[in-house]
């Protein structure tokens, strides 16, 4: 099913370059078991590191719900938000929490929400796979180059360590409606926001993949299921956060090393936000609980880390209070 699903995200990365992704009923027909008595329209948007495991579900949710169309939009972190927080989609996909000009704009829209994160993620630093010399890389040497005051000074590879070679890096990255963005800033620059603008940038990792797997003297990052997706056409680059209570050395990303935090300081928690109008409606409240049930499963087909189950059943308690709130303003309104 996994390269099934990975075929199915690279023949409609078209689409997400366009924004967003329909799911509908095909016909009359429906599968053994489906909820045929569910219908509606859920719109969600935000996240392209969160997209792929919110397909998959939607994927699955189909077939369970076949009068349900579910759209999956790509906007970035920051994009998704800002029409969240204006009452324009149901859910938001997020690869960082809710800021704190986000919340005063869905107040000020009267938009009440819950987050419920739904994997983690580790940030992967890449390279192309013909570079030979570039076998780790720390924090402090991450800073050296994203940092604001690198643009238009740290310019080539040996300016990093004398040894790499005098030829021009061509950095790839998330572009600043990313939550990735923010996420990286504050993990490697330490202020959210704080970094060069002279560098490739885009919301669709698809188009980092494409950068970096092209172009010898490229380093970039993004989300690690990109990265596991096309391991075939990139370098991982370990990571050495130079703090031993981590774990010694540089350390690769993969399932492991994010899930016991081993990979730092760029391992995080992916969120869905559900706004309270939504979550008063049926074949949302469906959607959200088939999401947290299948969440760990599809999520590490897609190549994220699933979250300890006892975690997933916390965030069902958690949805079903907030719904049953939401039910019980909506009748009294």
């Amino acid at each position: 099913m996994l390269n099934l699903r990975l075929n199915y995200f690279k023949i409609n990365a078209a689409l997400l370059l366009g924004g967003t992704l329909l799911f509908s009923a095909c016909g009359g027909s429906t599968t053994e078991g489906a909820n045929s008595d569910l219908s509606g329209n859920i719109q969600i948007d935000g996240s392209s590191t969160v997209y792929p495991i919110t397909e998959a579900v939607a994927e699955d949710f189909r077939e369970e719900a076949p009068n349900v169309r579910v759209t999956v939009g790509v906007s970035g972190t920051g994009g998704g938000m800002k029409k969240f927080s204006r009452g324009e989609i149901d859910i938001v996909d997020a690869s960082r929490t809710m800021n704190d000009s986000e919340k005063q704009l869905a107040a000020e829209n009267n938009i009440t929400f819950v987050e419920l994160p739904v994997a983690y993620d580790g940030l992967t630093v890449v390279v192309h796979p013909e570079n030979d010399w570039v076998n780790d890389i720390t924090v402090a040497e991450l800073k050296k180059i994203w940092e604001p005051a690198a643009q238009g000074t740290i310019t080539r590879w040996n300016q990093i360590r004398p040894e790499w070679p005098d030829q021009e890096i061509h950095l790839y990255g998330a572009g600043v409606e990313s939550g990735t963005y923010d996420y990286f800033t504050e993990a490697i620059v330490g202020e959210s926001h704080a970094s060069r603008g002279d560098y490739t940038a885009s919301e669709d990792d698809n188009v980092l993949v494409q950068g970096v797997s092209t172009d010898p003297y490229a380093l970039g990052f993004f989300g690690y299921a990109y990265y596991d997706e096309n391991q075939d056409k990139l370098k991982a680059v370990p990571v050495n956060d130079e703090n031993d209570s981590n774990g010694q050395g540089a350390i690769l990303p993969s399932l492991e090393t994010v899930k016991d935090g081993s990979y730092a300081p760029l391992s995080r928690p992916l969120y869905i936000y559900v706004n309270s109008r939504a979550a008063s409606r049926p074949e949302v409240v469906e959607f959200v609980n088939f999401y947290l049930d299948n969440a760990a499963e599809l999520g590490e087909e897609v190549g994220y880390i699933p979250m300890p189950a006892e975690i997933y059943e916390e965030q069902k308690q958690k949805f079903e209070q907030f719904s049953s709130g939401a039910n019980a303003t909506t009748q009294q309104q």
